[in-house]
């Protein structure tokens, strides 16, 4: 939990480790998943590494893996996930490996030839049946024919048919086959033109839908005839046919030669039946046995190609012995890290033990918090506005408190809070069923995700809702009420009679015997709910309780500020920055709280009328304008208490502003005098300008954000941008304060805005709609119950829970991190088999 306030200590080392162990040895990091390598190849074209052959062949494998998945998919078979995560495998297995898959891959793309091809041929042959059918059916129904019609003059029967014959007698010719159904109107429309109404079209729709070979798509065909005379109408409705892609059929021209075809096809397809049937049995018992070790096989291949990509990033010495690394890794890890490193020496069966040495370094390591399944959700949003630097403050613990606070002082309802818990529980305990179903929806994802974030924002929702004693805006009255009536009622206590009297109540608690005196024992009174003058007393009570709420947060932030300046032995900082910081905003924002808590503690309900104007006063403040006889001091020696407050903090802005740009000049001299006067050696000069070319570009930001960087020996110094710089500090943090300090009343008004919604919700619904009586109010009470349900979710819990969501994050992004959260850092992505397989690992 320590790296939970701050990020692990982290080191650079560098390993030595034999070839032969490499690949043994880089596996069991991955299995491990706590290093990260730097690649020591930047200048090497990917395509010229070392180990791309086997990186190229893992990638031929994970495209197989993918066919025989899409397959089982294709076929619904349900792929069998091992108990047990396989090892990685070793460099020898790979081949074995390559051998199995591309041998089932050759046989079923084999199977799926073989099958497409029967599947084409009965096809076919379903078509000619049912074009020898209707043909039979399309000559019995319209003439008996005898078997040399075809060989007679049939001029006279053309003309039966209206259709215009030719000129000289000839024979009288058909040509059947089948086409689309979608292209027959275009098809007879096309015949007509180009045979000029020289033909005869007879068509029928096939009754039974066929199956596409290649699109495994149901398609719709009709069976067409076509009558003609002569070779030239021949010729010409063979090549309509084919433009139109349909297939023409040979059809005997006798009725005895067409019944003898149609049982030969009908055997042909019995046969063709038989032999789809095995071929399709064949396939899903290879379908069948692959997926039982498919999920393995993928493993494996991801591992395998995972390691390959790392020792692409290592160094090969100049003996081809030795594979060289360097990795970043957490201090207090390195034990785990060398055990990791004996076990892949023993697995591979070398001898030569690995060896790690630390290497000093000026650049600045990657961050890394370790977190769990409860601060993983809290850490994600810290690490989405930025990656903290290295060892820096980190907001995740306070974010875990005072994020879901924050959250449901704007979401504060108890009834909204329970629906909520009812929903965060039900994710949390069968948390593991929902992490096994792996659902790919992003939005579902981001929801599980931060499952224990909303469970504490529900909870959370639900005080505050207690405590403003609000429930789907309704009120609990528990306790009873501390108001009293006045002497027209019969009782002296509010009772149930009264609350039907439908009359504007307004709590006013200096009348005499209205009000007992004494507070409600827990939260706000449920009499409240009832009251005229209700928005005017909660606006001021959730008003002046945002401010102080963010004025406490912003305070807080300021003093963390300080533990960085001490973490990072920043010293200077701390007089120079962070003592006027604290000044300022004590001596301005701080006495406001002061003030909002003296008011509540001076004044009573006798003299509340009399009471002077806080914002009257703190305007006055900078104005040093004490002779305003409309607003009373709060009290004696106000006036010498506030003048030394302002001058105080005005004090602290050049403060600020001046006194880290001259001492960071003077510091600069000084260390150019010592230089001057005793000149390095000429190697350790060398040494300190390779030293500072190492730093990249974030950590000399950080640094000359606090004061750092400037003054080193031999260093450029630009007075101008660093007192440019130290003056946007100043000025942001200065206005910030004021800003921000007026952002926090976001708290109040989505308060407001969401009491409000939920009150008008259950008047216009629920209120209205159970005014009906009788038979139809019994039936419309589920209806109405229903519409108030899904509206409730719809908009009070989706809705205005993402917009109190959206606020809470600025107000903890940009309200209390810019006090001492720079996030320059980056991130750091360790080698881990296990975020390889989730998917979760960058590319």
């Amino acid at each position: 939990m320590a790296s939970l306030f701050r990020s692990e200590e982290m080191c650079l080392t560098q390993l030595f480790l034999q070839v032969e162990a490499g690949y043994c040895c880089i596996a069991e990091l991955g299995e491990l998943g706590l290093v990260q390598f730097r690649d020591l190849n930047i200048s090497v074209n990917n395509f010229q590494r070392r180990f791309v052959n086997e990186v190229r062949r893992s990638e031929a494998m994970e495209r197989i893996l993918r066919f025989l998945e899409s397959e089982m998919e294709n076929d619904k078979i349900v792929i069998q996930t091992p108990e047990k995560i396989p090892q990685t495998p070793l460099p020898r297995e790979m081949i074995d490996l390559e051998t199995v898959l591309e041998k089932l891959e050759g046989e079923l793309q084999e199977v799926n030839r073989n099958q497409q091809t029967l599947k084409q041929n009965f096809l076919e042959l379903t078509e000619l049946k049912q074009l020898l059918k209707k043909t039979q059916d399309f000559f019995e129904a319209e003439a008996n024919l005898p078997d040399d019609f075809f060989n007679e003059d049939t001029s006279s029967l053309l003309e039966l048919r209206t259709v215009p014959s030719a000129a000289a007698a000839g024979k009288l010719g058909f040509t059947a086959g089948v086409i689309g159904r979608e292209r027959m109107a275009m098809f007879e429309r096309m015949l007509w033109r180009v045979c000029r109404g020289n033909i005869y079209l007879k068509y029928s729709e096939l009754e039974a839908e066929l199956e596409d070979p290649v699109t495994k798509e149901d398609v719709k065909k009709n069976v067409f005839i076509i009558f003609y005379q002569g070779e030239q109408l021949k010729q010409k409705v063979k090549k309509i046919c084919d433009g139109f892609r349909a297939t023409v059929y040979p059809c005997p021209e006798s009725s005895s030669e067409r019944r003898d075809m149609v049982a030969d096809v009908n055997t042909r397809i019995e046969d063709l039946n038989t032999v789809i049937t095995q071929t399709e049995s064949h396939r899903q018992r290879m379908l069948l046995e692959a997926a039982q070790s498919l999920c393995s096989w993928g493993i494996k291949v991801k591992k395998m190609k995972a390691v390959y990509h790392v020792l692409n990033l290592c160094n090969i010495d100049v003996t081809q012995q030795c594979v060289i690394a360097e990795i970043w890794c957490p201090v207090a890890d390195k034990e785990r890290i060398k055990r990791a490193l004996y076990c892949g020496m023993e697995r591979s069966g070398s001898t030569i033990a690995p060896i790690v040495t630390d290497i000093p370094t000026r650049m600045e390591p990657p961050t890394f918090n370790r977190t769990n399944k409860f601060t993983s959700g809290f850490q994600n949003i810290v690490d989405a506005y930025g990656v903290a630097n290295y060892r820096e403050m980190n907001p995740t613990p306070y974010t875990i408190i005072t994020f879901p606070f924050l959250f449901a002082v704007m979401f504060g309802d108890c009834g909204h809070g329970a629906v909520m818990l009812g929903a965060a529980l039900w994710m949390v305990m069968n948390e593991k069923k929902l992490l096994a179903s792996k659902n790919n929806n992003e939005i579902w994802t981001t929801f599980f995700g931060g499952r224990y974030l909303i469970l504490l924002m529900s909870v959370f929702s639900i005080y505050t809702g207690f405590i403003y004693n609000d429930c789907f805006s309704k009120s609990f009255n528990i306790f009873g009420s501390s108001w009293r009536v006045r002497p027209m009622f019969k009782n002296d206590t509010w009772n149930k009679d009264l609350m039907h009297l439908g009359i504007d109540l307004e709590m006013d608690p200096a009348v005499p015997g209205v009000f007992s005196g004494n507070p409600y024992p827990f939260g706000i009174d449920p009499i409240w709910n009832i009251a005229k003058n209700k928005l005017t007393f909660l606006n001021s009570y959730k008003m002046k309780m945002s401010v102080i709420m963010g004025i406490t947060q912003m305070v807080f932030g300021v003093i963390l500020s300080l533990f960085n300046h001490l973490n990072f032995k920043r010293y200077m900082n701390v007089l120079v920055q962070f003592i006027p910081e604290l000044i300022f905003i004590l001596s301005l924002f701080g006495y406001l709280v002061f003030m909002i808590i003296f008011k509540w503690c001076t004044y009573d309900v006798h003299t509340s009328q009399k009471a002077p104007s806080i914002l009257i006063h703190f305007i006055n403040m900078f104005l040093f304008n004490y002779n305003d006889p409309t607003n009373a001091p709060l009290y004696t020696h106000q006036k010498d208490v506030q003048s030394f407050l302002v001058i105080f903090a005005l004090i602290a802005v050049p403060w600020m502003l001046l006194i880290k740009p001259f001492v960071l000049r003077a510091n600069h001299i000084k260390s150019q005098r010592m230089l001057h006067s005793s000149p390095l050696p000429e190697d350790q000069t060398e040494d300190k300008d390779v030293e500072g070319a190492q730093a990249n570009h974030a950590k000399v930001a950080s640094q000359e954000e606090h004061g750092e960087g400037h003054g080193e020996h031999g260093g450029e110094f630009d007075f101008g941008d660093v007192f440019v710089h130290q003056a946007i500090h100043t000025i942001e943090f200065c206005l910030g304060c004021i800003s921000n300090t007026a952002s926090y009343l976001r708290l109040w008004a989505l308060s407001l805005a969401h009491a409000q919604l939920s009150e008008v919700l259950w008047t216009m619904v629920m209120r209205n709609g159970l005014a009906s009586t009788g038979w139809g109010g019994l039936v419309g009470v589920f209806i109405i119950f229903a519409a108030f349900a899904g509206l409730t979710v719809a908009i009070l819990l989706v809705m205005e829970g993402l917009s109190a969501f959206l606020h809470a994050l600025r107000l903890h992004w940009v309200e209390f991190q810019n006090k001492f959260y720079s996030g320059a850092g980056h991130l750091f992505q360790p080698f881990s088999f296990q975020r390889i397989l989730d998917g979760t690992a960058d590319e």
